[in-house]
């Protein structure tokens, strides 16, 4: 099989900047780099004047053979949608100005940016375009620009008309999150985890804070970001973040940690007796269909309480009711914490953690790769 992302120079585009959380797009880059290619990760515009118009900056990420693109439009940013055409323009221009900075070709354009901002139609010809939305169901103006579309739910592939070759990927989970062992003991008192972006507007506070009113015997830890500073995967605020975070702070069973880099995140999982996920569906930007946090969880081996999530729905992997409201989460997270034994035993724990192993970005990586060798004709600089 051709080595398709070996020793080439990858542009990712993201709506989520680099920081110190990771999700998909990151640990994409990551692992990409890792294998040998040149990564540049391109940050969302500047739009807070750090930038001068048109600037463009190169910076290091401390990751071998992976860079940050910091930059900023010429031009007002509204011009997208009052004169797109003005703006489709100039958004070239842009482009071949970020290609000389980089100073070479660009084999592969991997998109994840569902708002069109950073059209792939800006990239030169040669440069293979990956389109993978994993928010938003659709994203109508890229719909004819990826060579190949890849999502992480059946709903948002479905969505898509087009007749380029079109592949389901899950997300995917970092080695670093996988248990190499199984530990059936249980916390005193018991430990539950929550990790992720807690300035988004679609999480069900209601239903959270009713579970950790509901269970002061239980401790409820948060890894994540709940200020916008520390949110670079914010990029739609919730307005009652601050209002949450202080009735959490208030609570003597809640633990928040803060925003914390991968490594530090994975040690901590392990930690955890089981996981609660719970955002509103009807809010919920990918209408519960899937969630990056999953795997990162499951790869714990501990068991997950959750808001329907469609791709797990006949899995077994998950405890989770069948009704795509919360009404009934409350109850099912009494059930599972007071039988954890059976939750938690070996087996459980075991199937788990395998389906995780089965997921890993290299994994997924590979996948891809082979998909698209295999729809596509496809001649990439040597």
């Amino acid at each position: 099989m051709p080595e398709f992302f070996r020793n080439k120079t990858i542009i990712i585009i993201s709506q989520q900047d680099w920081g110190k959380m990771f999700i998909s797009k990151h640990h994409y880059a990551s692992e990409l780099a890792r294998l040998g290619n040149t990564v540049y990760f391109m940050n969302s515009p500047d739009k807070t004047g750090e930038l001068k118009p048109g600037e463009i900056k190169v910076e290091p990420t401390g990751n071998d053979n992976l860079s940050v693109i910091k930059h900023r439009f010429i031009h007002p940013y509204i011009l997208k949608h009052k004169l797109p055409a003005v703006h489709r323009f100039l958004l070239k221009y842009h482009i071949s100005k970020l290609y000389r900075e980089i100073g070479g070709p660009v084999d592969i354009v991997w998109s994840f940016d569902v708002s069109d901002t950073i059209s792939l139609a800006a990239f030169p010809d040669y440069s293979y375009k990956i389109f993978m939305p994993v928010d938003n169901p659709v994203a109508p103006k890229q719909e004819k620009r990826g060579d190949v579309i890849l999502s992480v739910t059946q709903e948002i592939l479905d969505a898509y008309k087009s007749d380029v070759p079109k592949m389901f990927v899950n997300h995917g989970v970092a080695d670093h999150f996988i248990s190499h062992e199984i530990s059936t003991g249980i916390n005193n008192p018991l430990q539950v985890g929550m990790s992720g972006n807690f300035l988004r507007p679609d999480i069900d506070w209601t239903c959270i804070l009713n579970i950790i009113s509901a269970n002061r015997h239980i401790v409820f830890n948060f890894w994540g970001s709940f200020e916008a500073r520390d949110g670079n995967l914010a990029s739609n605020l919730a307005t009652d973040a601050d209002t949450v975070r202080r009735q959490l702070s208030a609570m003597d069973n809640v633990r928040i940690n803060g925003a914390v880099d991968v490594h530090k995140l994975s040690t901590c999982l392990k930690k955890m007796d089981c996981f609660l996920i719970c955002y509103d569906i009807e809010k919920d930007q990918s209408k519960g269909t899937n969630y990056h946090k999953v795997l990162e969880y499951l790869a714990t081996g501990k068991a997950i309480i959750s808001n329907n999530i469609t791709t797990y729905s006949r899995s077994g992997l998950i405890e989770m009711p069948v009704e795509r409201n919360n009404s009934n989460l409350p109850g099912l997270f009494k059930k599972v914490v007071s039988n954890l034994s059976h939750y938690n035993s070996a087996e459980k724990q075991t199937a788990r953690i395998e389906y995780a192993r089965k997921h890993t970005y290299l994994s997924n990586i590979k996948a891809i790769e082979a998909f698209i060798s295999s729809n596509s004709k496809v001649t990439l600089r040597a």
